[in-house]
């Protein structure tokens, strides 16, 4: 079968002229890339699993799934905590984030808000959150550069992520996978010694065209598919593509390598082949399948390992933007990206369904006892997602959590500073439920951990590690949704272990370095 016909920038219909911006034909600046993190789900479904169970479709690639305590912001978390790692930021150094998701966990609510505070930034960080579509994540991006390059930002931090939910038989089911990226930015001024950035945005380019392409409505939980496949790759996305991808790179500015968001698995292809370069995005959806809101921009991360040109193209809801990389040495996470995203624990089609919820038994879940919109949650929730505990000044006990512990438990001191707790520890002691009412899945371990800061803490584990837990084992904390209460996601900390030489691939893995990431933590607490 022949692909689709090659297009250019002449032959798109009925869209705005492209804003282009570039330090040689516009006023916006350049910002400078100082580290990339990178974070994906759990499971992986392979395409021939989603072809077994329909009789059509398949493929050799994988998909990601979200677990079901998994979702965008656990990912975006991950993702965010990797990349302030990898540049070396405090995370009381960041003045802005911008966060980009097809779907935030509040439909309307305090979605950036509990990134932010599970991220550790401060009260006062400015920014923004951008959704609807899978253009988000360039639109976060790009707002991001524009705070830079008008002095409203010193330090930014930009997080996409997605967990689409695809409807069960469609052709979204093979291509639909999950995944975040995060981008550490600044302004870039020259260096007295002649220096600069690892890399560097330098031009971008924006269309937008009035058509429905992918689309959810309201009370829909599932995406559904593209209408008319062909229309959409001959009129509407290969065409934008090359529009702001031409027009980006300018006359005589080559690219080294694209990466190009495709909701079909053969479209970034045929665009990267008709711009003239190689498609750098390959590797990763062949890992993850398509991020949505992250695709672009998670497909770049590896190249950005090099020097050179790197081309970014993302699309959705009826925009396409491209950005162009100057990259001049390695930017700090790129190398070993990949690996830090593979791996995860292949599952069967019934246990991907599951994981979305789109099979659900029929069973009545046992409600929590406190409201998640309570003062309970309103006063305690900063402290859970900033995992925050007392640390005495008299005997040094971090006593956790801080509301319920106003004295200190080793001394009974009550002068004490609020500090952030590390992520990662030892098991003292655990327990395996192996009969749990729902939503929790059995079999689940709960662990008494003390962590490398001296505190200790109770938590859930994960199911997986359940038959391979022992007490000595290194843990690390990382952010999960605990239940949906009410309409409201809940949030919360679960010990993983982390893998010893010799292990199977079958554990918690895939999540990126998030582990580590002792990202504002530690000696500075406030009173």
């Amino acid at each position: 079968m022949e692909g689709p016909p090659a297009v250019n920038a002449d032959e798109v219909p009925e869209m705005t002229n492209p804003r282009s911006l570039s330090p040689d034909g516009g006023s916006l600046g350049p910002v400078a890339v100082l580290a990339v993190g990178v974070a994906a789900p759990t499971l992986r479904l392979a395409a021939r699993e989603v072809a077994g169970a329909w009789g059509a479709g398949g493929g050799k690639h994988t998909v990601a799934v979200c677990d079901s305590d998994e979702d965008t912001l656990t990912l975006a978390c991950a993702a965010g905590l990797d990349a302030l790692a990898q540049a070396g930021v405090e995370a009381g150094d960041v003045s802005g984030l911008w966060w980009g998701t097809s779907r935030p966990p509040f439909a309307e609510g305090p979605s950036l808000s509990f990134l932010a505070t599970a991220l550790g930034l401060n009260g006062s960080v400015g920014g923004g959150l951008s959704g609807g579509s899978t253009h988000a994540g360039m639109e976060a991006l790009t707002a991001a550069w524009d705070a830079l390059a008008a002095g409203h930002a010193r330090t930014a931090l930009v997080v996409a992520s997605d967990a689409l939910v695809p409807g069960p038989g469609t052709a979204g089911e093979v291509t639909t996978g999950a995944g975040a990226v995060a981008f550490v930015l600044s302004a870039t001024a020259p260096h007295a010694n002649g220096s600069g950035p690892a890399a560097r945005l330098f031009g971008r380019a924006t269309r937008h065209m009035a058509v429905v392409d992918r689309y959810r409505g309201d009370g829909q939980v599932a995406t559904g598919d593209v209408y008319d496949g062909r229309l959409f790759r001959e009129e509407i996305f290969l065409p934008m593509v090359a529009a702001v991808a031409n027009e980006v790179r300018g006359p005589g500015r080559g690219v080294d390598a694209w990466s190009i968001g495709d909701i079909e698995g053969k479209l970034a292809g045929s665009a990267a082949k008709a711009l003239g370069a190689p498609l750098a995005s390959a590797p990763v959806y062949a890992e993850l399948g398509d991020t949505g809101a992250a695709g672009a921009l998670l497909g770049a991360v590896a190249a950005l390992a090099e020097a050179g040109t790197v081309g970014i193209v993302g699309y959705g809801g009826g925009r396409a933007t491209a950005v162009v990389v100057d990259v001049v040495r390695p930017v700090a996470g790129a190398t070993g990206a990949l690996e830090r995203i593979r791996g995860g624990r292949s599952v069967a089609y019934i246990e991907a369904v599951k994981a979305r919820g789109q099979l659900v038994a029929m069973v009545d879940p046992i409600p929590m006892g406190v409201p998640p919109a309570s003062a309970a949650f309103v006063r305690g929730g900063v402290e859970m997602l900033s995992l925050e505990g007392a640390r005495c000044r008299d005997c040094g006990t971090v006593s956790t959590p801080p509301s319920i512990h106003p004295r200190c438990v080793g001394c009974g001191g009550a002068d004490t500073d609020v500090v952030r707790l590390t992520r990662r520890g030892r098991v003292t002691t655990f327990v395996v439920n192996q009969t749990m009412p729902p939503p929790f899945q059995a079999p689940l371990p709960l662990i008494v951990i003390d962590l490398d800061d001296g505190a200790r803490v109770m938590l859930q584990g994960s199911p997986i590690d359940a038959d391979t837990l022992a007490i000595g084992d290194t843990v690390e904390l990382r952010l999960r949704r605990y239940a949906v209460e009410r309409h409201i996601p809940v949030y919360g900390y679960k010990a993983v272990r982390v893998p010893t030489v010799g292990d199977a691939d079958n554990s918690d893995t895939g999540i990126g370095a998030e582990a580590g990431a002792e990202v504002g933590a530690g000696a500075e607490g406030r009173r």
